[in-house]
This record gives structure tokens, sequence and C-alpha cells, in this order.
């Protein structure tokens, strides 16, 4: 069958659509090196029942990871990686804020955090808020999460969610992500690094 021009136009159109799409979606994937223009926004309580803002926190590093107290493995991992961090840094950890923002507020009410955070000994602050407030600064943060049915987990649940930790500086502009399992060495340089500049 021979084509129109305009169905030869048509198609070139579509075809020019999805390697523009195609390149995106790799030059998306690469977060480490492209940096969207965000910056850290949220209202939440903390593990001790107090309101904090970003702004709480202004002329601090921080270091931001989204989890869950229930969480068997990443969430674990990736907060005791940031405690060896806020060990290495030493003198400079009062610089450093590391902020635990929980995406289960079902089960992580203050008084869980409160049993949770202090376990890595780390100045860990933990945060959760009602499911709308959660929901927002999960969307603020371009973070994924989703309540996954699982009749083996604590109360028939576990959370699926995006495994990055957050960097931001001090004026709260995101910095880049480091990627689940990176090692607190490599964290470490890089934020030593940013700070003696």
């Amino acid at each position: 069958m021979r084509l129109s021009p305009i169905q030869k136009i048509l198609w070139s159109a579509v075809g020019l659509a999805i390697v523009a799409y195609v390149a995106l979606m790799f030059w998306d994937t690469d977060q480490t090196t492209t940096e969207p223009p965000f910056r850290a926004d949220f209202e939440l309580t903390d593990h001790q029942g107090m309101v904090r803002q970003d702004e709480d926190f202004a002329g601090k590093w921080l270091l931001v990871f989204f989890g869950f107290a229930n969480c068997p493995d990443v969430c674990p991992t990736t907060l005791a990686e940031v405690a060896a961090v806020m060990t290495g840094l030493g003198e400079y950890a009062s610089d450093v804020q590391p902020l635990f923002i929980t995406i289960d507020p079902e089960r992580d009410t203050p008084a869980a955090l409160a049993e949770f955070v202090p376990l890595f000994d780390a100045g860990i602050i933990g945060l959760t808020g009602t499911p709308d407030q959660v929901a927002k600064t999960a969307a603020n943060f371009y973070v994924y999460y989703e309540k996954i049915n699982e009749a083996k987990a604590s109360e028939g649940y576990t959370m699926s969610h995006s495994s990055q930790l957050f960097l931001f500086d001090p004026e709260s502009e995101f910095v880049r992500l480091f990627d689940y399992g990176t090692p607190a060495e490599e964290i470490l340089a890089d934020l030593e690094k940013r700070m003696s500049k």
C-alpha cells in the first residue's frame, strides 16, 4: 500500500515523537547527574510530636530518606549507612541533619518512630503526618510509594517505595541523589568535598 504525502508526514511525526520519548527516558534515568530544580519542602510531625518544616533546618545540609519502620532491609540498611556518614563527619556532623520521612503514616506514628530512629544513634529525625501530608511531601520530592498487601507482613501489608537518599544544601536546594547501596564512604567523601567549598 502506498502512503499519501499527508500519511508520510504523520508517520514521520510519530517516529520523531517515539525517538524523543526514548531519549527523554534515558536522560531521566541518570538522576545523579540530572538535577531537577526543586527544594526540600514539607510540614510534618517529628518523632517527639513537634511540627517541623523545612525552614527549621535552614543553614544545614540535609540527608533525606523516605521509608517505613517495618521495612525489613532497604530502610535499615540505608539508615545504617547514614549513621556511618554522620560518625565519619566528626565535628562537622552538626552541620548535617539526617531526616527519615515515613511513607507509612498508618503505622508510623510519632511514638513508633520514637522507638525506631534512635536505634541508629545518628541524630536522625523521624517525620510523619496525615496520609495527605505524607502524599504531598512525597510528591514534592518526586518519591514513589505504594501499599502492597502481604499476608505475612505486620498488619497484612508492606510498602513499595523509592529507595534513593537525597542530599540538599544549606539553602534547601536539591544537590543530588545517592542510589540505594551507595557505600557510606562514598557518600561521606562527596559530602565532605561539597562542605569544604
